[in-house]
């Protein structure tokens, strides 16, 4: 059976938020979230914080977290999971958790890890999302004001991405030739990789596309890597990361209003 880790890269020298893995949400540290979501995942068999920060390191592991030293010349946080699963050759999965993404479901990992063990042929996965009823007229009416807020994808019959954009795709001239909701799919970044294509990625220079819509996956479209979408159910929660301080008070509202995730 394959095995699974999840990473999840947390560094306290952020420009935008230093220190930001141990702010406070509702009480409880932010990496500690992050790492509670990654442990209630049932087929994760792993879950390692990685920094290259010691304090941090002691921080995480006084509530009981795995931890892996990474270089400090790390860029990104792809780049920090890249050199930890380069010295994991037993893990078939390698799952990249944001340290800041506090809000996401276990059950939307669970189904790309559960995709990538039953699908041995997919080089990596990423969950998508059906739009529909008041949340589709809502993305359409942001998008309508020019927000870049939101991506969406289009995928082939056996659920491989064909291109991502900041722009809606496809492109739906009529509501009226579909019976039901229009195919338009919002992607969630989140993703599962196979070591040999998470190596590759970090290798790789940027590309054209990613250039012009700002987005990193489609560095890999471009080079002929594979991204296997896995529609997914949101079962009523809102998605959310913590990118400054601002956004602690709107996570904690999120928490209020939806409830904790465990």
């Amino acid at each position: 059976m394959p095995k699974a880790v999840v990473v999840i890269p947390a560094r306290m020298a952020s420009t935008r938020y230093p220190g930001k893995p141990k702010a406070l949400i509702a009480g409880v540290p932010m990496i500690e979230r992050v790492w509670r979501i990654a442990k209630a995942v049932p087929s994760a068999d792993r879950v390692i914080i990685a920094t290259d920060d010691e304090g941090l390191k002691s921080f995480c592991e006084g509530f009981g977290a795995e931890v892996a030293m990474t270089s400090p010349d790390c860029l990104t946080g792809t780049d920090r999971v890249a050199e930890v699963a380069a010295k994991l050759p037993e893990y078939d999965i390698v799952f990249n958790l944001q340290g800041d993404a506090v809000l996401t479901p276990p059950h939307v990992i669970e189904a790309l890890l559960k995709t990538m063990k039953e699908e041995p042929e997919a080089p990596m996965a990423t969950p998508i999302v059906h739009l529909k009823d008041e949340a589709l007229e809502s993305f359409l009416e942001k998008k309508r004001t020019g927000s870049t807020t939101g991506t969406t994808v289009v995928f082939d019959l056996k659920g491989y991405a064909m291109y991502f954009s900041k722009l809606v795709i496809p492109n739906v001239r009529d509501k009226k030739d579909f019976d039901g909701e229009p195919p338009i799919y919002r992607h969630i970044g989140l993703y599962a990789y196979r070591p040999d294509v998470l190596a590759t990625f970090a290798s790789l220079p940027e590309g054209r596309f990613e250039r012009a819509e700002r987005l990193e996956y489609l560095r890999l479209l471009e080079n002929g890597i594979r991204i296997r979408c896995v529609e997914v159910d949101m079962q009523g929660r809102t998605m959310a990361s913590v990118d400054n301080f601002e956004d602690i008070a709107v996570v904690e509202d999120l928490i209020a209003k939806e409830g904790e995730l465990l």
